[in-house]
């Protein structure tokens, strides 16, 4: 049977329909707040480079640092409480920002980041985990691609509102309606039952699943690891979005520097519109390739070239991407930026719908939240030397550099696969063909 398509998932399934109302809501207010905070620490720093790159270094380490303890946390515990929880811790951090006024009070911009992706970490890792039992099999794909979907029109929307907000209203308004959003989320996933995020277990499960409540969160995490080293195809996807990193990680970077200081300036615009800009054309086209991956996937995966699929789009998106650094004008390098983030949406839908094939659900939030990890770890890395990089080169260069790196993943992939270093289960190829 056909997966359904995303209207007659959201009409069909409550469930699925209010954990995905929830992202909408809080994934607006996170877009709002993310361009604010950017743009307010620009303005109070007067544009110093490694102001911004810490605001995004502070983003995603404790991500690294974090994601495998959660995805621990969520295998064993209420992904629904953890949800409601976290959503709650967010909407007092989300009003510190408001704080600050002075060069002097960047630390509580530093702070408020860093605490809004560690509550996020934990709930990301609740939600991804939950999503397969909401949806089931069947509808898997389409229920990924339309839960990234939305969060990148999110990015589009958000970004778009949160640069005007911040141009002429101020950036205080952008940190209190993300304060309200996450309220919303909350009350959002509360209507979830809670028995539905989890998979019930069965007889031939219980052999597997472990036998007590809790024997030590470092043990869950160590048993994940084990999962993925002695299972080549899963450590194959995360070795590739780590490469992928290398070059990707810069992207946040890239995008805040070629607005403000280059497109900004070249095309008579705000800074803050510049940079809203390309994250609008970001957002959008990650937007799209989501929206297109139901339909891109189940073809590839009739025409059994799945693996070709996620491979040459990771190639072709770093190309295009390196394009868009060397555009003249900021529309053609949105333009650009739009469609390399295209094709990375709908290859990473398939991608991550494969990963969540291979792995059995007890182990699925550690490996999803292990995965998520090395990712930013790599990404952290690669913020951070492009910060110190743009001290001899210029943010043109960089997007460049950084398009090549983050295409060799998509070359390594159809190397291992072509070679048959690396492939897939018996029982995975066989329910991927038509």
């Amino acid at each position: 049977m056909d997966s359904l398509t995303y209207a007659q998932l959201l009409r069909r399934n409550r469930s699925f329909r209010r954990l995905w109302i929830g992202q909408v809501i809080s994934e607006l207010g996170n877009w709002f707040n993310f361009i604010a905070v950017l743009g307010l620490v620009r303005v109070v720093s007067n544009a110093a480079p490694e102001v911004t790159t810490i605001v995004l270094i502070v983003r995603l380490v404790p991500f690294t640092m974090f994601a495998p303890l959660a995805g621990a946390f969520v295998d064993r515990w209420s992904r629904r409480t953890v949800m409601i929880v976290t959503d709650f811790l967010r909407v007092v951090v989300a009003l510190g920002p408001l704080l600050v006024r002075r060069p002097q009070d960047l630390w509580i911009a530093y702070v408020c980041t860093a605490l809004l992706s560690l509550f996020g970490t934990f709930f990301e890792a609740a939600k991804n985990a939950a999503v397969p039992n909401i949806t089931g099999e069947r509808d898997l794909l389409a229920g990924n691609a339309l839960m990234f979907s939305s969060r990148f029109l999110l990015m589009s929307l958000g970004a778009a509102l949160g640069g005007w907000t911040s141009a002429h209203v101020g950036y205080e308004a952008a940190f209190v309606i993300n304060a309200a959003s996450f309220l919303a989320s909350a009350y959002s996933v509360w209507l979830v039952p809670d028995a539905e995020t989890r998979q019930q277990p069965t007889v031939d499960d219980a052999a597997v699943q472990p036998k007590s409540r809790y024997t030590g969160y470092w043990t869950d995490m160590r048993e994940g690891w084990s999962y993925i080293v002695s299972h080549a195809p899963v450590a194959t996807i995360l070795g590739t979005n780590i490469i992928w990193a290398v070059g990707g990680g810069a992207s946040n970077l890239i995008a805040d520097r070629l607005g403000a200081l280059v497109f900004a300036a070249d095309n008579g615009i705000s800074p803050d519109s510049a940079v809203a800009a390309l994250y609008f054309a970001a957002g959008m086209g990650l937007f799209l390739g989501m929206m297109i991956a139901r339909r891109a996937g189940a073809y590839f995966q009739m025409k059994q070239q799945t693996i070709g699929f996620i491979g040459w789009s990771l190639f072709a998106q770093g190309i295009i991407f390196g394009l868009s650094g060397v555009m003249p004008t900021l529309w053609a390098s949105c333009l650009l930026l739009m469609l390399s983030r295209l094709l990375l949406g709908a290859e990473f839908a398939v991608q991550e719908t494969l990963l969540m094939r291979l792995v059995p659900d007890h182990l699925r939030g550690r490996v999803s939240t292990t995965d998520r990890a090395g990712e930013m770890l790599i990404w952290t890395f690669s913020t951070g030397l492009a910060g110190w990089s743009l001290h001899s080169i210029t943010p043109r260069t960089l997007t460049v550099i950084a398009g090549f790196l983050s295409g060799l993943s998509g070359l390594m992939w159809l190397v291992l696969f072509s070679t048959q270093a690396v492939r897939l289960p018996r029982r995975l190829v066989h329910r991927l063909e038509p």
